[in-house]
C-alpha cells in the first residue's frame, strides 16, 4: 500500500514532489517523482512485496515507453506473470506485482482490468501516444481523486495531494457539505472541494493532452440471483473464503489479523491460522467502558484457534489526545467516530507487523447490519398515518438519553428518524447525522439559496436512477450499502486510519470471487428472518464457538455522548463557539447553541449532530484551512 500523485498538462517536477510530499506517510520506505514531457508522476512506497529498490516507483518498462505509479496489491500477479511469460513476449526484471501491471497493459491494454484480482489505484503513462490511463478497483478499496482544470489533469491518492497542484481550486462545494451532514461523509463522486472528484469504483479514465477523453465503468455490481442449494452454497463459500484469505497472506513482511471477536474477523482469523505454516498474530483493542469492550471475546477466539494474540487497551486519555491531530490530517470531513479506535488499533498493530487482514465488506454483502432487521419493521410502520408516527416520535423523545453503546433509546429514536423521506432514503437517515428538516434550521439563508432546495440525499437517487436494483427489496438495500456506506465510510475509514500508521489492511471478504458469489445468492441464504449473515454463520459452525457466531453485532464505537458532555466539552465549545460560527457564515449559531445545550443537559443525545459539526470545524482549521 502506497501513495500516488501526478498530473498531465501544466506542472513541474517540483509540483509532483510537493504533491507526493503531502501524503508521504502512505509510503515511508521510498519517495520519488519523474517528469515525462508534460506528465508528472510521483510515488511514496510502503514496501510489502519485492523489497528491493528495483521495485521502486515510478517504474518504467524495459522498452522505456510505459511508466506506472501504483497503490495496492494484485493477489493473482504470479498467475498473470506466468501467462505473460508463456507468450514469449515478456521478460521480467523484478519479482513483484507492479511490473506485472506494466506488462499486462502492454499485452491487453484497458482490457487488463477484468483479469486483476486485487485492490488498486494506478496511473500508467504511455509515451507512444502521450496518454495517461488511470483505474480503480472493483469495490473502491484504494482511493483515487482527480481534478480537470482547463487543459490540466491532476490526481492523487488523497485530496491533499491534488490540492497541492498550483491550479487546484480552494472552494467548498456547498452540495458536498450538504451531503456530508446527511451521510457523515462526502459520497463519491463529489469531494468537499468544488471541482475535485473521486473516481468511482470499477471505473477508469483515459487522459490526453491534459483532458479526460474517456470516463467509463469496467466492472459493475451484479445482484442477479443464481439458484443454489444450502449445502452446495456452504461448501462453495468455505472454499472461496479459504482461497481469498490464503491469497492475502502473501507478503515479504510480517502480517497479522485484526480480531474483534465478531463473526467476520473471527472467521478470517480461523482461515488464516489454518493457512499459515507458522501461525498468525492477532490484534485487538479493549475499552475501559464495558458496553464498548469486546476484548474478552477476541481473546476467546484467539485461544480457540491458537493464534499469538496481542491486546491493547484504549484509554480515554489516548483517544482525547489523538483527536485534534488525527482530524487535522483528514483531507475532507469524516464523522464516523470509529476512525479513532481504528487508528489506535492500526498503530498498535504496526508495532509488530506491516500488513493486517480485516473483515470489511461482510456486513454489506451478507445484509448483516441491524438496520437490515429494522427495515422489516419499517414496512409495518410505514403504513401508519403520519399523525401516529409523529406521536411516536414525541413519546420517544421522552425516553432518557443513555450513553451506553447502541442503547435502547438510541435505537428507538434513530428508527423513528428514518421516517420523513422516501423509502430509498431511510437507511441514510438511520446511519447518518442531520435530516433534511434539521439542515433547513442549521444552514444560513445564503447557503440554503446556493443549495436551491436539494435535500443532501441525492446520491442515493443518482445511484438508483436506471439501476436494475431499484425497488428490488433486499437487493436495492445491499446495492445502496455497497456503493455508499461501504465505499465512502468503511473503506475511507480503514484506508486513512491504517495509512496514517503506515499499515496496509487487506479485506478477504472483498475478493472479487467472494463478492460475485455472495451477490448472486438467494436472499434467504443471506438473511433468515432477523438473522443476518445466515450462510456465513452456518459455514463457521463447528469451526468457531457458537457464542461467537450468534452474538449480536456490537460495532467499533467510543463513548462519544458522554465525552461530549464532559472531557470533550471544552473542545466542543471552542469549535462551535457562536463568534466562530457566525464568522464562517455557513451555519446558524442559534441552532448549534440549542443542540449543545440540549445535549449537555441530557435532554437529548445529539452526539451525531454535534460530532459532524465539530469534525467539519477540525477539518476547516486543519487541511481545509485554505478552503473557503
Amino acid at each position: 500500500m502506497c501513495g500516488i500523485a501526478g498530473f498531465q498538462g501544466s506542472g513541474t517536477i517540483d509540483d509532483a514532489r510537493r504533491m507526493i510530499g503531502r501524503i508521504a506517510y502512505r509510503g515511508p520506505d521510498n519517495r520519488q517523482a519523474v517528469l515525462i514531457d508534460d506528465t508528472g508522476l510521483a510515488h511514496a512506497r510502503l514496501s510489502i512485496i519485492d523489497l528491493s529498490h528495483g521495485a521502486d516507483q515510478p517504474m518504467r518498462d524495459a522498452e522505456g515507453e510505459l511508466t506506472i505509479v501504483f497503490n495496492g496489491e494484485i493477489y493473482n500477479y504470479k498467475d498473470l506473470r506466468a501467462s505473460l511469460e508463456r507468450t514469449g513476449r515478456h521478460a521480467f526484471r523484478t519479482s513483484g506485482d507492479t511490473e506485472v501491471l506494466l506488462r499486462m497493459y502492454r499485452e491487453h491494454g484497458t482490457d487488463m482490468l477484468s483479469k486483476l484480482n486485487g485492490m488498486f489505484a494506478f496511473a500508467i503513462h504511455d509515451m507512444r501516444d502521450g496518454s495517461l490511463f488511470l483505474a480503480r478497483d472493483r469495490m473502491g478499496k484504494k482511493p483515487l481523486h482527480y481534478l480537470q482544470q482547463d487543459n490540466t489533469f491532476a490526481f492523487g491518492s488523497e485530496l491533499k495531494a491534488v490540492l497541492a497542484h498550483p491550479l487546484a481550486p480552494h472552494r467548498i462545494d456547498p452540495h458536498a457539505l450538504d451531503q456530508y451532514l446527511s451521510f457523515e461523509y462526502v459520497p463519491t463522486p463529489r469531494s468537499i472541494v468544488a471541482g475535485l472528484r473521486k473516481l468511482e469504483p470499477g471505473h477508469y479514465l483515459l487522459v490526453r493532452n491534459g483532458r479526460i477523453t474517456e470516463h467509463a465503468p469496467w466492472w459493475t455490481i451484479d445482484l442477479t440471483t443464481r439458484p443454489i442449494g444450502r449445502e452446495e452454497a456452504m461448501a462453495r463459500l468455505d472454499e472461496l473464503l479459504r482461497n481469498a484469505t490464503e491469497r492475502r497472506l502473501m507478503s515479504d513482511v510480517p502480517l497479522g489479523v485484526f480480531l474483534s471477536g465478531g463473526i467476520d474477523s473471527s472467521a478470517l482469523a480461523w482461515y488464516a491460522q489454518r493457512s499459515s505454516s507458522r501461525g498468525i498474530d492477532t490484534f485487538s483493542i479493549g475499552f475501559e467502558e464495558a458496553s464498548y469492550d469486546e476484548s474478552r471475546q477476541a481473546r476467546q477466539v484467539a485461544d480457540h484457534i491458537g493464534s499469538r494474540h496481542h491486546t491493547g487497551i484504549l484509554r480515554q486519555r489516548d483517544s482525547l489526545e489523538l483527536i485534534p491531530d488525527l482530524y487535522a490530517m483528514l483531507d475532507e470531513p469524516f464523522a464516523d467516530a470509529s476512525l479513532i479506535p481504528t487508528h489506535l488499533l492500526s498503530r498498535f498493530t504496526r508495532e509488530k507487523v506491516t500488513v493486517a487482514l480485516g473483515g470489511d465488506g461482510s456486513d454489506e454483502l451478507f445484509a448483516g447490519y441491524p438496520t437490515f432487521t429494522a427495515d422489516r419493521f419499517r414496512k409495518v410502520f410505514a403504513a401508519l398515518p403520519s399523525p401516529i408516527i409523529g406521536g411516536l416520535k414525541n413519546l420517544a423523545a421522552l425516553l432518557p438519553a443513555s450513553d451506553r453503546n447502541i442503547s435502547f433509546d438510541f435505537k428507538v429514536k434513530q428508527f423513528l428518524r428514518g421516517f420523513g423521506s422516501g423509502p430509498h432514503h431511510v437507511h441514510t437517515r438511520w446511519l447518518g447525522a442531520f435530516t433534511p428538516e434539521e439542515k433547513a434550521q442549521l444552514f444560513t439563508p445564503d447557503v440554503l439559496a446556493q443549495l436551491n432546495g436539494t435535500s443532501g440525499l441525492e446520491p442515493v437517487d443518482d445511484l438508483l436512477r436506471g439501476s436494475a436494483w431499484a425497488d428490488n427489496g433486499l437487493k436495492e438495500i445491499i446495492y445502496i450499502y455497497l456503493r455508499t456506506y461501504l465505499l465512502d465510510d468503511i473503506l475511507f475509514k480503514v484506508d486513512r486510519a491504517s495509512m496514517y500508521a503506515s499499515l496496509e489492511v487487506r479485506a478477504p471478504f472483498m475478493d472479487p470471487e467472494v463478492v460475485e458469489f455472495v451477490n448472486a445468492l438467494p436472499g434467504d441464504l443471506k438473511r433468515r428472518g432477523s438473522n443476518g449473515k445466515y450462510l456465513l454463520k452456518e459455514v463457521m459452525r463447528g469451526k468457531l464457538p457458537d457464542n461467537i457466531i450468534d452474538r449480536p453485532k456490537k460495532g467499533f464505537g467510543i463513548p462519544l455522548s458522554d465525552w461530549l458532555r464532559n472531557e470533550l466539552r471544552p473542545l466542543c465549545e471552542e469549535l462551535l463557539a457562536p463568534a466562530r460560527i457566525t464568522r464562517e457564515g455557513l451555519f446558524r449559531s442559534a441552532t448549534i447553541e440549542r443542540l449543545k445545550q440540549e445535549h449537555f443537559s441530557k435532554r437529548a443525545n445529539h452526539r451525531k449532530l454535534l460530532w459532524a459539526l465539530m469534525v467539519f470545524e477540525l477539518w476547516h482549521s486543519g487541511q481545509g484551512r485554505d478552503i473557503t
